[in-house]
């Protein structure tokens, strides 16, 4: 019966030593915790999105990059079952363009681009206000982002691997390309 009970608290043991490192092996570019957008639910993107191929975009509403939801969805919807997703993340930190609060954000949208990829907290993604998951991947890249739909790819380590300017449309062949090599 010792026996039995010593090598269960040492599997037990071994078990924690298990969690332990899984939470220490977690890639900076997802080691942050983030809030659904128009939730209280707060989620780790390593627990919700390790191993898979990210697209990363700060995203806002009345810009003439706007038209690119369309296009970041048409990729979710492409590959999602290939263990790819896009994060959005509204921001106003360009020409007052994404002013509106969450829940106006979230309708629109789902209501004019029928948006299912997740969506997450209106952030901060300039150089000198950014929030840390904007400044730690613009430590890895060495980029900030310079207006809306600036987007960056992970790859299923959970290491950025490319940035794309906000010119770079979601279908253009450039990272069609980059996707499907991480894939």
């Amino acid at each position: 019966m010792e026996r039995l009970l010593t090598s269960i608290l040492i599997m037990g043991g071994m078990l924690m030593v298990d969690h332990v490192k899984a939470e220490q092996n977690c890639a900076p570019a997802l080691d942050f915790e983030v809030r659904r957008l128009a939730s209280d639910e707060t989620i780790k993107l390593c627990d919700e999105f390790g191993g898979k191929v990210i697209l990363m975009v700060n995203t806002a509403s009345k810009c003439g990059f706007t038209g690119q939801y369309e296009g970041l969805e048409a990729l979710y919807d492409k590959y999602r079952e290939r263990g790819f997703v896009v994060l959005g993340f509204p921001s106003n930190d360009f020409a007052n363009q994404e002013p509106a609060d969450e829940e106006k954000i979230q309708e629109f949208c789902r209501l004019t681009y029928s948006v299912e990829f997740p969506m997450f907290e209106k952030s901060h993604v300039k150089r000198g206000k950014a929030s840390p998951l904007f400044q730690s991947l613009a430590e890895q890249t060495g980029v900030y982002p310079k207006w809306n739909f600036y987007k960056y790819l992970i790859d299923r380590d959970g290491r950025v691997v490319q940035a794309f300017a906000s010119m770079t449309g979601p279908e253009s062949s450039k990272m069609i390309k980059a996707i499907e090599r991480l894939l």
